[in-house]
């Protein structure tokens, strides 16, 4: 059936604003993986140094996690069937949410299907109109859509500046809602950490809940791992810790760790644990395997390895004259300002043989458009000069540098 003549398909400003985006030059197509998520790997028919991944230790394909993955399946078979309310709770399931629940030193912990979920179904879950989020201006987005979903009232604080998020505070003590004071653990596109022993000393002055995005300091920061709350030794000071599975721990999902009390209220009102069907086995033996490893020597190591590349990274890119920003982890951003300038780099490079994704609003302010790139632990020294060598040749043939 075709439209009458003279009128237009209801979706065609969606192709106007995709043409536009393609004038700006901010049209981005799908860079296609074939084969396993590696160090150096093959995107689009083409061999590439990755700064791309968030597989900080290189777990992704570690041989014991592919061999917990294979066993679950025989055992448990490739799906559970069902949400967690009704069916879908496995004796794995339960195994996990305990081990990471001991990993992270809480009471408990659930799992969700990602961490973003995670965030957003429980900011939704524990506010509502009336209460308060006060936040860091560079929060991760599924901390926005949690705060917009609650209803409570937003206010926002400049990044990391503690004078005013305490003059919000203050402004606000005699709020008669509950409070939610939140943070990221490590910031995606900034690669720094937040003041996390300040907020908490803010938030027990000011009776605030206090909550910290943890999926970039997971597996990364802390020992073994632990997260910016083992970092900072904050042990039972932030009520909510949210980690992730889909990054260091090389799998898929998102968790919440806190009181008892906070993990059954979730169980009740977490909206996407209500009405998402659970894990597969597959995927939640290999999330399990993945903690066991970061508590042994192994993982250790890898750990340290992760750390030993990122500063040697950071320490080349910096003579090299790039704009890290205040880059503090294996996030470095390489900042070049107009958007079309940072994609335009990450084009080239790409050619030259190096995926680094541009970055620019906006997902990062006006101005402040990047290259991240991200080291890991299986990066080998050889990988990282290579990509050096042509990240300063496309810079200065660009006139970055």
């Amino acid at each position: 059936m075709t439209a009458p003549v003279g009128t237009r398909p209801p979706l065609h400003y969606l192709h106007e604003e995709l043409e536009k985006l393609k004038e700006l030059k901010l049209y981005q197509k799908l860079r296609l993986l074939q084969g396993e998520q590696l160090p150096v790997a093959s995107f689009d028919g083409q061999r590439v140094v990755n700064l791309s991944s968030n597989n900080y230790l290189g777990l992704t394909t570690h041989r014991g996690l592919k061999k917990a993955a294979a066993a679950a399946v025989k055992t448990h078979g490739v799906g559970s069937g069902a949400v967690r309310t009704i069916a879908g709770t496995m004796d794995l399931h339960m195994q996990l949410e305990e081990q990471i629940a001991r990993f992270k030193h809480t009471e408990a912990s659930v799992v969700f299907q990602s961490g973003f979920v995670a965030n957003a179904g429980t900011v939704q879950a524990i506010l509502g109109e009336g209460d308060l989020i006060v936040s860091d201006e560079l929060n991760h987005a599924s901390i926005i859509d949690g705060g917009r979903l609650s209803k409570a009232e937003r206010k926002i604080f400049r990044h990391r500046d503690l004078n005013q998020c305490e003059e919000i505070l203050q402004e606000t003590q005699d709020w008669t809602g509950r409070k939610l004071l939140i943070t990221d653990g490590v910031f995606s596109m900034e690669g720094d950490i937040a003041p996390l022993a300040e907020l908490c000393a803010l938030a027990e002055k000011y009776h605030c809940i206090m909550m910290v995005d943890d999926a970039h300091a997971s597996g990364v920061l802390g020992r073994n791992g632990r997260g910016t709350v083992d970092h900072f030794d904050l042990h039972g000071r932030v009520d909510i810790q949210v980690g992730t599975l889909s990054k260091a721990i090389g799998s898929m999902g998102g968790y919440i760790c806190g009181s008892r009390d906070l993990i059954e209220f979730l169980y009740h009102r977490g909206r996407p644990f209500l009405f998402s069907t659970s894990h597969p086995p597959s995927v939640t033996a290999t999330c399990m395997a993945a903690f066991s490893l970061l508590e042994s020597p192994a993982g250790e190591k890898l750990i340290k390895k992760l750390w030993s590349n990122t500063k040697f990274f950071k320490r080349r890119l910096k003579r090299l004259g790039f704009n890290t920003g205040e880059s503090q982890t294996p996030i470095t951003p390489i900042i070049v300002g107009e958007a079309a300038k940072a994609h335009e780099f990450s084009r080239e490079l790409f050619q030259e043989g190096v995926f680094a994704q541009g970055i620019g609003y906006p997902t990062v302010p006006k101005g402040k458009a990047r290259i991240r790139t991200i080291v890991t632990a299986t990066h080998k020294r050889k990988d990282l000069e290579e990509a050096l060598d042509i990240l300063e040749r496309v810079a200065r043939r660009l006139k970055i540098l």
